[in-house]
């Protein structure tokens, strides 16, 4: 796990290999243990090539240097930096020596270097298993070539930049270039309160964009290309798998097997990210299974008994023998975090659950330097209450015309108390008649009309420039919904958030769920192997019960509960309104007053609950104080 940086651009417009050192300076975190530069140029002359680098040692800790160098048996020469891992570059490496190229370190970045070599840009990125973003110069084609991993985990951020392009694997480090000064980009302030992030290919900052999952950005002279080379298979109507099992539970409870074993490849000590949720739980098993030694795992958990889940985290612990920690902290205290941590993000934190994260990754790294984690199992295997109702939502709108849904539902059930608050996200999400509103409308804060009366000039109210809703003709509602997920929700939320939140405390998280191969395999499983008889996660609960208690195979979806509705009324309310209505704040102006004073009454005084969208409010307000973007 490392940090990358680099540049694309015209060789007299260089500004010098100090520009390159203060961009790897700024994501030190992202690999405190070594770093390395280099400038090329073009054969020509005219264009040059800039990669950088910050190294979180994790394989091969002697000769894994980065920038690395490789000279291929034709005698192509080949430089790359690197941040991520590749899982299945031992089987790689055997048929690439085998094809007569010789290899001088055991680390994944060297057979990355041999299968670019061997097959070509967009070919060797399809070999690979993993969690990747890259960069490679190639001297004799005078190319750079940019590479992200299937579905997103690895972040690389694009601008261009001196008539070329710069890249980074954090937006700070762009902003560290000389004549780089964006301002807020207000569409994507727009997407945010619709969606509670921004989704690609927009940041906050004008000028500087998300590279797309999956894609091999090739530079070469004036001209860029970006080609795509893998697209999750639940956008298609069906997908088909050869060799499946006639069993898809022993086949999946194989597969994830292997997907864990993978990821324990490690030359540092490692451990694992324990919730006591299915999810987790499973990883940990199965990581006992291959593992010698006492699997080392991480909890936390708060003082307040209603809001903490250790208890269950404790019940795995003992049950498979794990060397467990667990981190106790006050809830109230959450939230002096949050400056730090919107600089970690170069974003507002999306979550109140993102600062447990982040503290639990800094005990861990205590004693380890990387961790395997849960992280994508719902959005694989639907596991949250809207992938069942989605399936339902055809039907309903058929038999209930609108404007009885306008009229009578929704403000009837908008006026329920809290404790119904699944409720009232089911009927606002199926009040949105088309998938581009309703698909965020499950997690989001504001349906597009809403936004735009709170915005006190909004521009537009179309999806995002790069939809995710380019699903098969045909295909079902609950394949649809996973593939937004798997292309929106996932890379540019919760894996963001993890890169983020982990990275900030130089940790390395792995995903077994994220194996592209699980996906896959999941996919072409029956639908009722996702959804059974109401029960989500069925594979994964059908596969767990020979190996965890039932408690928690049955337990319900939880999360970390942060009392922030709570707070907002009483202790926070305060705080609140000086940061959004008062003489400092540096958002106040992008609001209809009026619409903002009535949703923060409609809070306080308990009528609605706007949790969701207050904290929205308050991460964008934080964001503008750390950076002081001027508006677009």
């Amino acid at each position: 796990m490392c940090g990358l940086a680099g540049w694309f651009i015209p060789a007299e417009r260089s500004p010098g290999s100090e520009v390159m050192q203060a961009m790897t300076d700024a994501i030190l975190h992202r690999g405190p243990d070594g770093e390395g530069q280099m400038l090329a140029t073009s054969r020509d002359g005219t264009w040059q090539a800039g990669l950088g680098h910050r190294r979180l040692s994790i394989i091969d800790l002697a000769t894994g240097d980065q920038p690395m160098h490789y000279t291929g048996p034709d005698g192509r020469k080949l430089s790359i930096v690197f941040n991520g891992e590749v899982y299945n570059f031992q089987s790689l490496r055997d048929e690439l020596t085998g094809a007569g190229f010789a290899f001088h370190t055991t680390s994944d970045t060297e057979v990355i270097l041999a299968a670019h070599c061997h097959w070509g840009p967009v070919e060797a990125a399809r070999r690979l298993s993993g969690m990747y973003a890259y960069l490679i110069w190639d001297a004799a084609a005078d190319t750079l070539t940019i590479v992200r991993d299937r579905f997103g985990k690895k972040p690389v951020y694009a601008a261009k930049w001196r008539g070329g392009l710069a890249v980074a694997s954090e937006i700070k480090s762009l902003l560290t270039l000389p004549d780089m000064t964006p301002t807020l980009d207000r569409t994507a302030v727009e997407h945010y309160l619709t969606y509670r992030y921004v989704p690609a290919p927009r940041t906050l900052f004008t000028g500087i964009e998300k590279l797309p999952p999956a894609s091999v950005t090739q530079c070469r002279g004036d001209e860029i290309r970006t080609d795509i080379y893998w697209r999750p298979a639940d956008r298609q109507k069906s997908f088909t798998q050869p060799d499946m099992p006639a069993d898809p539970v022993a086949g999946f409870a194989e597969r994830l097997d292997e997907a864990v074993r993978l990821r324990m490849i490690s030359d540092v000590p490692f451990g694992a990210f324990l919730s006591g949720g299915i999810d987790s739980s499973a990883i940990v098993a199965l990581m006992s299974r291959h593992s010698d030694h006492p699997v080392k795992t991480f909890s936390v958990g708060f003082e307040e008994a209603e809001y903490s889940e250790l208890k269950y985290a404790r019940m795995i612990a003992d049950r498979f023998k794990t060397d467990h920690t667990e981190l106790t902290i006050r809830a109230d205290g959450l939230m002096d975090h949050l400056p730090n941590l919107i600089r970690h993000r170069d974003a507002p934190v999306a979550e109140p659950s993102d600062i447990p994260i982040y503290l639990i990754a800094v005990e861990a790294r205590k004693s380890v330097k990387m961790v395997l984690t849960g992280e994508g199992s719902d959005e694989i295997l639907a596991g949250y209450p809207k992938h069942n109702a989605e399936r339902y939502a055809a039907r309903y709108h058929g038999l209930v015309p609108g404007f009885l849904h306008t009229g009578l539902i929704r403000p009837t059930v908008s006026a329920l108390p809290y404790a119904f608050r699944r409720i009232k996200t089911l009927f606002q999400s199926l009040s949105e008649r088309e998938i581009q509103t309703r698909f965020p409308r499950w997690f989001g804060a504001m349906s597009p009309a809403e936004r735009d009366q709170l915005l006190a000039s909004a521009a537009s109210g179309p999806a995002p420039d790069q939809t995710p809703f380019d699903n098969e003709a045909g295909n079902s509602p609950l394949r649809q919904l996973l593939h937004f997920d798997q292309t929106s929700w996932l890379p540019d939320n919760l894996l963001e958030r993890g890169d983020r939140m982990t990275m900030a405390a130089s940790l390395e998280a792995r995903m077994p769920f994220m194996a592209h191969e699980l996906a896959e395999y999941v996919s072409a499983c029956p639908e009722s192997c996702r959804i059974q008889g109401g029960e989500d996660k069925w594979l994964l609960r059908q596969a767990m019960k020979p190996v965890l208690p039932r408690e928690i195979i049955y337990r319900d979806k939880v999360g970390f509960r942060v009392p922030v509705n709570e707070w907002f009324r009483t202790t926070m309310r305060d705080w609140v309104m000086d940061h959004l209505t008062g003489p400092d704040s540096r958002t106040r102006d992008l609001y209809d007053g009026r619409v903002l004073k009535n949703l923060l009454d409609e809070h306080t005084s308990g009528r609605q609950n706007h949790e969701k969208l207050i904290w929205m409010l308050m991460g964008l307000e934080l964001f503008q104080r750390e950076y002081r973007l001027g508006d677009s």
